[in-house]
This record gives structure tokens, sequence and C-alpha cells, in this order.
């Protein structure tokens, strides 16, 4: 076992499986099934991506496994350059690329011959809920989409948490960053964004209540991976601030959505404004009492009654 944050079912088998992307970079995922799989039969299908920074061996494993308990055949996967997917240098990451592992996970499991491939899903956790809609945008084959606690990356790393980066704030970090290009060039070794905000806001009384969150997950038994190092390259922030990932958003329709975030999220604005701007049929669900992390691994909040009810009416 590779430190799975999570007991596997005795009702579900997990298969560890590989695939590229148009890009040619081999993902590694688990596809999980329900123990009385019957390959000779056919079953609806859902590709489940995790936070951003984050790996298959943690909450989307967690997804996986109770939708496979449900009936459905789940694909979790590690993003390209993250993780045990391929790609070099490692921990890049690119707005194109992380839609593309959507699609990329679609074309996959749309070629097993127990799959039927016009009931294909995908469930998107935090900054996976952007790309799964960001694929949906522009991927028919994405029948429904649900996302959890779900982040915008490019409106985060362009505008600061809560819109609150100035421009010439932006201005001010893009040249940062274009000075930081010459250094990853001569070294050869792109550098990655802190991670001080992990460790420090274990310890530090004055952190912010979101580092807090985050690090109370990361670092901690409860959700650590040594693969999931909530980092990525600093020269990709750039890409994310060039090229938003929804501003498509209402061309999903009549795809239907589900929005589901904790009362207590700080990130609840984002689900809020996709909820805003998509068009019907769209569902904001609220989970009393949760907060962002909540919805990443806390089984007892995770609403998977709402996420089976939404995937029964729209993929059986």
């Amino acid at each position: 076992m590779d430190n799975y944050i999570f007991e596997l079912s005795d009702q579900v088998e997990r298969k560890s499986v590989s695939y590229q992307n148009r890009f040619g970079i081999t993902l590694s995922a688990d596809l999980y099934v329900r123990k009385e799989f019957d390959s000779m039969k056919k079953y609806p299908a859902i590709v489940i991506g995790g936070p951003y920074g984050g790996t298959k061996e943690q909450g989307p494993g967690i997804y996986a496994q109770e939708m496979a308990k449900l009936g459905y055949a789940a694909l979790t996967f590690d993003p390209s350059y993250y993780g045990y997917s391929e790609g070099t240098p490692h921990y890049l990451s690119s707005p194109e690329l992380y839609v593309e592992d959507f699609s990329a996970g679609i074309d996959f499991l749309g070629t097993r011959k127990f799959v039927d491939r016009e009931k294909l899903g995908v469930i998107g956790i935090c900054g996976s809920g952007g790309f799964a809609l960001s694929a949906a945008q522009i991927d028919p084959r994405i029948k429904a989409v649900v996302t959890a606690s779900m982040y915008d990356i490019s409106r985060y790393v362009r505008n600061g948490f809560g819109d609150s980066l100035t421009q010439e704030a932006r201005a001010a970090m893009l040249k940062d960053l274009a000075e930081q290009r010459y250094q990853d060039f001569v070294t050869g070794r792109p550098a990655l964004d802190s991670r001080s905000w992990q460790i420090g806001a274990l310890t530090d009384d004055d952190a912010d209540a979101v580092s807090k969150e985050f690090a109370g997950f990361y670092v901690q038994p409860r959700g650590y991976h040594h693969n999931a190092i909530a980092q990525h390259t600093l020269s990709s922030n750039p890409a994310f601030m060039n090229f938003s990932l929804l501003d498509h958003v209402d061309e999903i329709s009549p795809r239907p959505i589900l929005l589901i975030m904790g009362e207590k999220a700080h990130s609840r604005y984002f689900s809020e404004d996709v909820f805003a701007k998509a068009k019907d049929p769209k569902e904001l669900y609220i989970v009393p009492g949760a907060g962002h992390v909540d919805l990443y691994d806390r089984t007892e909040l995770i609403p998977f009654d709402k996420i089976n009810q939404f995937f029964e009416k729209n993929l059986r």
C-alpha cells in the first residue's frame, strides 16, 4: 500500500492503470469497481480529480471508493507532472494540461468494454473542480459535472484570494516571475512556490485560518502523502494569469452541474459565482457546518447520497 489516506473497502477492488493524454504524457491512475463487477456488462463511469497539489491516494480515492460501492466505475489520477504521473520538470502545472487530463480520463474510460460511453461524468475536488468544469466546456462526452469545494485556480492566481490582488501587485509579481525564469534556465531546476505556510501554520498562532486549514490536512497524518507536496513551479503561475478556465461555463448547458460547498468554506465565492454564471440545469448544494477541506475526506459530511441522486438522474 502506498500510504493511501483511507482503508480500502472489502466491497471494492482497486486496480493501478496508466494511459497517455494527448501530449503523450503517461498518467498514473487507479480504477475502482465494486467487487461483484461483471466485465461483460456496461456501467456508468466517473473521472475524479483532486485538489490542486494533491494526489489520487487522498480525497479522489475516497470519492472513487464510495462511487464504486454505488455501482460506478471510478477513475482517479495523478495530474501531468505530478505524483506518479510522467512529465519533466516535475511539479509543473498548466491550465491546458490540467484540463486535458480530465479528457484523457474520459478517453480511457470510454474505451473500456465495460463502460457505457454515453454515461460518463466527472467529479472535481477543489482546484480540479475548476478543471473539470473547464473540460466540460469543450468536451461534450462529459454528460454531468459535480464539484466539491471548487477553486478556480486561474482566478485565484490572477486576482488573489477574495480578488484582493491589485493590478500593481500583479505587475510586480509578473516581473519577479519573469526574472525567476532566468534562474530556472541557468540551474535547470525550476523553483517551487513556498511550502512555509504549511509547516509554519501548525506552530504559528498568528497564521491565518485558511493556511491552518490546509496545513491540518497536508502535513498531518490525516491527509499526508509524500507525493502531495501542495507545491508547483513558480513559473507555472503566469499561464494561469493569462488563460481563464471558466469563461465559457454557460456553454456546458444543457448538461447538468452540481456544485457542492461547505457552509463555512472560505472558497464559497468560487462556487457561488459559477452557479450565477452557469445556465440550467444547475444546482448549488450547501453542506451545513462544513469548511473547505472537510469535503476532501470527511465521509460523514460529503453528501454522497446527493451525488448519487444527481448521477442516477443524469447517467443511469
